[in-house]
């Protein structure tokens, strides 16, 4: 069983920056997945990023050349750096780790284990 946990959503304005991060706790080793997702009422859980066990990077188009993804091994924490934060932006965010072989990184159902979420709101 793992569990994670999120941290450091909040209020904030347009243009402004946030940095979340997620600490995974009860499993040891690296060869999972770890991915941001996010979710505003009345819609689906929506991508945001993702990294491979194997290192490869992804992101979905709408936070490309905003966001950055990272993780720390050692640790057992990703993070999400988000920048140029838009009011579309707002949404809970919550991270995922996925222990199985994952053909698309995209997809919510492709993960096990989910933390509790953490609000970003961004205003305009």
């Amino acid at each position: 069983q793992v569990q994670l946990v999120e941290s450091g959503g909040g209020l904030v304005q347009a243009g402004d920056s946030l940095r979340l991060s997620c600490a995974a706790s009860g499993r040891s080793g690296n060869n999972y997945a770890m991915a941001w997702f996010r979710q505003t009422p009345g819609k689906e859980r929506e991508f945001v990023a993702a990294f491979s066990w194997s290192g490869i990077i992804y992101y979905a188009d709408s936070v490309k050349g905003r966001f950055t993804i990272s993780r720390d091994n050692a640790k057992n924490t990703v993070s999400l750096q988000m920048n140029s934060l838009k009011p579309e932006d707002t949404a809970v965010y919550y991270c995922a780790v996925g222990k199985s072989a994952i053909r698309d990184y995209t997809l919510g159902s492709a993960y096990d284990y989910w933390g509790q979420g953490t609000q970003v709101t961004v205003s305009s």
